[in-house]
């Protein structure tokens, strides 16, 4: 049997609960792995409260779209993995309710693996792809930043923020961070490579002029939306970029009118279902990792038992970095 996380009500981190299920043998073009660690994401707690773009089929609903683990069944005809490789895993389709990964097994297409180095411990291949994917794909192919660029990043202590900031530094741009907490934060947010630190809030604008030379961010990644995207724009200089790839305020977003910038909206899924796209940003990230210059900070661990506190962590905010669950 294979212990799984389901829940049958949407709500708070209480609705999730551990059952036991029998594996599913793996079909045409599918691989049964056996999860080693499992990444949370903020997107999962939106998904389990209901928030989320597409909706949970209840009840019985799984959860989880990032882990990492060891094969142990393919289906037929599959040579892409074979038994024993190590791989992680990503589910951001919308087939979270039926394969989402919070659990010791999980059956999926062969397409949803990436192949984990050997160097790579299963803490980090669980903690890595989506959030250095998204940073990939926001920094490189939507804004194409490049060296020298001034790079704004919101809600930067998240995983992927700090993957934002990493990445900026590794292109050779100026990250700066925004945080609710910078003198908490302002120290881990520096050593991820943030040139400066700023407090979110009330003439946030204001402040990221002041450090550019009054010239305003090449380009803004935002996180938060809600209607604080509005001001935010006034941050980006002219022909600049403002790349919007989450909605931690699930207020409505006015967008800005008549401003010389560029609008782009983006989630990780413009790279993973992208081969190409996916090619590119795989080799970028292997090679951050390989030379120091991209490395996910791993806030804290909990074990499968505590999945609720988890999320309880997860969204609490005080966290700087990725929520990982192992699975012994």
């Amino acid at each position: 049997m294979s212990r799984t996380v389901l829940f049958d009500e949407l709500g708070g981190p209480e609705v999730l609960r551990l059952a036991e299920l029998p594996p599913v043998e793996p079909g045409p073009g599918e691989a049964r792995v056996r999860v080693q660690a499992i990444g949370l994401n903020r997107s999962e707690a939106l998904f389990r409260s209901g928030g989320y773009w597409y909706d949970a089929t209840l009840p019985a609903s799984r959860i989880g779209g990032e882990a990492s683990g060891l094969v142990e069944a393919v289906g037929p005809g599959v040579t892409e993995v074979a038994p024993g490789d190590a791989v992680s895993v990503l589910v951001i389709d919308t087939t979270m309710s039926s394969r989402g990964v919070y659990a010791e097994t999980v059956t999926v297409p062969v397409a949803s693996l990436l192949r984990r180095p050997d160097d790579v411990d299963p803490v980090t291949g669980a903690a890595v792809w989506i959030s250095y994917l998204t940073a990939y794909g926001a920094l490189v192919e939507a804004a194409a930043v490049r060296p020298g660029d001034t790079v704004v990043v919101t809600a930067a202590s998240s995983a992927a923020g700090l993957a934002m900031l990493q990445t900026a530094r590794h292109l050779g741009a100026v990250p700066i961070a925004v945080t609710r907490e910078p003198d908490a934060k302002g120290a881990r947010l520096r050593e991820a490579g943030a040139a400066r630190v700023l407090a979110a809030g009330d003439g946030l604008v204001e402040r990221i002029h002041e450090v550019t030379g009054g010239r305003g961010a090449d380009a803004v990644l935002d996180s938060v939306g809600g209607p604080g995207l509005t001001e935010l724009a006034l941050a980006v200089a002219r022909g600049g970029i403002l790349v919007v790839y989450g909605w931690l305020d699930p207020r409505p977003m006015p967008m800005p009118r008549n401003w010389p910038l560029r609008i782009s909206g983006y989630a990780v899924h413009l790279v993973v279902e992208d081969p190409d796209a996916l090619r590119r940003g795989q080799a970028f990230v292997l090679a951050g990792l390989r030379s120091g210059g991209l490395a996910p900070v791993v806030d804290r661990t909990f074990t499968l038992d505590d999945i609720a506190e988890a999320h309880r962590h997860l969204e609490g905010n005080g966290q700087v970095g990725k929520v990982v669950v192992t699975v012994p």
